[in-house]
């Protein structure tokens, strides 16, 4: 998805804790946002328009309520929220059931066998930290005052869009768009859409920061 956005959008992608390259062990919603800062700061990025999907909306929805001075604006992908819980994700999060389900289910995937970690180990820690930390994580969103787009699919099998209509409610400077079809996996099933969607809300972003004509 990166790759299809505008040349003069600087984007940077890092791993979040538990995934790929990054050092770090997985950890809940604040020690991801403590992370995203980090990567921010090795950068010397001093603020930015922070991407999430799905779990990592929630991070960034964290960090926006951590560090607000380090956030222009937020991008919400199918993103966890108010009302995105069932009973599979408690089930999940349990002790015993939830680990012997991760390992089974990521252990297998092809797409998590070169990764340096356990991803069914960062799955498990974070599926708990949903279910423990989302009241946390809802009780925030009033004071998130940064403008924020929400993408959806109203077929999302893994996040209810319902729980994107009540982010939209809950964020002051919040607007969701449908992107119909790819269900829950939007940058790896609409990359083209996501990134178009992404450089229109920035371009909406430039366009109310630049200077009155005097």
């Amino acid at each position: 998805m990166r790759a299809r956005l505008p040349d003069a959008i600087q984007a940077v992608a890092f791993d979040r804790p538990g995934y790929g390259s990054s050092p770090r062990p997985a950890t809940d919603f604040a020690g991801n946002a403590r992370a995203a800062l980090a990567e921010l700061d090795a950068r010397g990025i001093g603020q930015a328009v922070l991407v999430g999907h799905s779990y990592g909306g929630g991070v960034a929805l964290t960090t926006a309520s951590l560090a607000p001075q380090r956030v222009e604006a937020l991008v919400l992908l199918a993103s966890v929220g108010p009302g995105c819980l069932n009973v599979l994700d408690r089930l999940l999060a349990a002790p015993g059931a939830g680990a012997a389900c991760a390992r089974i289910t990521l252990g297998l995937a092809p797409r998590f066998r070169s990764s340096r970690h356990a991803v069914w180990r960062t799955f498990l820690v974070e599926q708990r930290a949903l279910v423990r930390e989302a009241d946390t994580l809802e009780a925030v969103l009033p004071g998130i005052k940064v403008p924020v787009l929400l993408l959806a699919d109203p077929r999302d099998a893994v996040v209810p869009v319902d729980t994107a209509r009540r982010l939209e409610q809950a964020l002051p400077d919040a607007s969701l768009r449908l992107i119909h079809g790819p269900g829950h996996d939007l940058p790896r099933r609409a990359p083209g859409r996501v990134a178009n969607a992404i450089a229109g809300f920035l371009a909406l972003l430039d366009a109310d920061h630049s200077p009155e004509p005097g």
